[in-house]
């Protein structure tokens, strides 16, 4: 399983660790991935991610997880979440036709 954040898109970073005496070593820099559980208004259930806490955090600043996918360009999404995506609007667009 990759660590890769399934709505920012954020990875893994590389870069240095640096001594005293100035060596360079190389070293990773990764995500703080936590497995959340998500709750869709418009689908009436939950929802299990792998989300990075910043991506956490923008999704409750949007206004929740509908709003942050409705905004949100597919590009940046992973398969799961483009897949929550398609059913939300496919659910909004029966509520508006009703």
């Amino acid at each position: 399983m990759s660590r890769v954040c399934e709505l920012t898109a954020k990875g893994r970073q590389v870069g240095h660790n640096v001594s005293h005496a100035n060596n360079k070593t190389k070293r990773t820099f990764l995500p703080n991935l936590q497995n959340v559980t998500l709750i869709s208004d418009a689908l009436q259930r939950s929802v299990r991610l792998r989300v990075s806490m910043n991506g956490l955090r923008s999704v409750e600043h949007v206004g929740g997880l509908d709003n942050w996918l409705l905004k949100t360009s597919d590009t940046q999404l992973s398969i799961k979440a483009r897949r929550l995506k398609r059913e939300i609007q496919k659910k909004q667009g029966e509520q508006a036709a009703a």
